[in-house]
């Protein structure tokens, strides 16, 4: 269970609201840092196997785990996959400086 599950939004001041927020976009930032931790080490197994930087079907299993992500937690599909779109964009970018 997280913190937001045990806080209701609609008791809370607008203060408590906004710090709910900057600790949820601390956690986001941690979770990108994360992934892109995880991707820079998929590209040095990628480049030691002299495998392509770009995997089209894994990109599209990312997406497709997205939008059904988005849609269990009831949020904008479309948003999400955007989301999802820039991350693997920021991924090869880096994946193409490194190798």
């Amino acid at each position: 269970m997280t913190e937001t599950d045990t806080v209701d939004p609609e008791s809370m001041s607008l203060e408590e609201l906004r710090a709910e927020i900057r600790s949820i976009d601390q956690e986001l930032v941690e979770l990108i840092a994360q992934r892109t931790y995880v991707a820079d080490t998929i590209a040095e197994v990628k480049a030691q196997q002299g495998l392509p930087t770009v995997d089209e079907q894994q990109e599209q299993a990312v997406m497709d785990r997205a939008g059904e992500n988005a849609e269990r937690f009831d949020v904008d599909a479309n948003l999400v996959k955007a989301t999802f779109r820039l991350l693997i964009e920021l991924n090869k970018v880096e994946q193409r400086e490194n190798r």
